[in-house]
């Protein structure tokens, strides 16, 4: 965790900012909410929806909004301890991968209103102030040096975007498996904690902690896994220590690719004290569990679904 050590941003203000954009034209409608009393119940809630793993094999990418917010304690404490490893894998992936694909969704809202108004400005148009002043908030959010200056000229805009883009599903769906022992973490059971986030202001104590060489750090711990997942993509959209990954996102971009997880995972290896280690359990994880296809999975255009334990 040597490059983790950034202060942990909620990343709840980036994440209502590019919510209402997708919100704002669209008639408000309630989450829907199922109350699930064991596995069964939601396998049965995933077959409806084609979300398992024979569909998976089948080709089958599209992906059901239902979310779980909260990781149950009886997941680490009795569920996964009994059940064959492949399905806990499975499992979490699938429970993982909505919330994933959700905040690149918000992600790529944000990117997109980005690009148009930067076209506009680079064809000298004159922007609204409420557009200006949009942009500039959304460059403060992602940390682009010298967007407090003023106005963001073409330089600060390329930034600004090399920094708004989408995470590969493939690679975080890997990194939250490494990071949270397949949700299996007492840091994933006591504050949704998915990738191991460092922080210095509140949060988990580890139970060894490292104060000689560390300092008082804890583990992040968030409201929600949508918060935890929308915390990692801020990290890797903003530290330095990424500046490698978005570049050769960048890079793929520019070539017309869609960038995946295959192409990016080697630019992790500042995430881990372990380096290249790290890495290479990375890319194993993502080969065993043919993740790559995840970076063609989309959300279903549905109402949202929310996952609560039945009292």
């Amino acid at each position: 965790m040597m490059e983790r050590m950034r202060r942990a941003r909620s990343w709840a203000t980036a994440l209502v900012t590019a919510t209402a954009l997708a919100s704002a034209s669209a008639s408000a409608r309630a989450d829907q909410v199922i109350a699930y009393r064991s596995l069964h119940d939601i396998e049965a809630l995933f077959a409806s929806y084609r979300y398992t793993p024979k569909d998976w094999r089948a080709g089958e990418r599209s992906v059901p909004r239902i979310y779980l917010d909260d990781v149950p304690s009886n997941w680490r404490q009795t569920h996964a301890k009994r059940i064959p490893i492949a399905e806990k894998k499975s499992l979490f992936f699938r429970f993982l991968g909505p919330v994933v694909l959700y905040v690149n969704e918000r992600i790529l809202a944000d990117r997109s209103y980005a690009e148009a108004l930067l076209a506009r400005q680079a064809r000298g148009e004159q922007l609204a102030a409420d557009d200006r002043e949009w942009l500039s908030d959304l460059a403060a959010e992602y940390d682009v040096p010298g967007a407090d200056s003023g106005p963001l000229d073409a330089a600060l805009g390329a930034e600004l975007l090399r920094r708004v883009d989408a995470i590969p599903p493939s690679l975080a769906l890997a990194q939250g498996a490494v990071e949270s022992g397949w949700g299996t973490s007492r840091f994933a059971d006591l504050g949704n904690s998915l990738f191991g986030q460092w922080s210095w202001s509140g949060g988990i104590a580890p139970e060894e902690q490292r104060t000689d060489t560390h300092g008082d750090h804890r583990i992040a711990a968030f409201k929600t896994t949508t918060l935890s997942a929308a915390g990692y993509a801020h990290n890797l959209n903003t530290h330095g220590a990424y500046e490698s990954f978005r570049r050769q996102r960048e890079e793929l971009r520019k070539r017309g690719m869609v960038p995946r997880g295959r192409d990016l995972v080697a630019t992790m290896v500042r995430y881990s004290e372990r380096g290249e280690a790290y890495v290479h359990e990375l890319k194993t994880i993502m080969r065993q569990n043919d993740l790559d296809a995840t970076d063609e999975a989309m959300l279903l255009a549905m109402d949202v679904i929310r996952l609560e334990p039945a009292e």
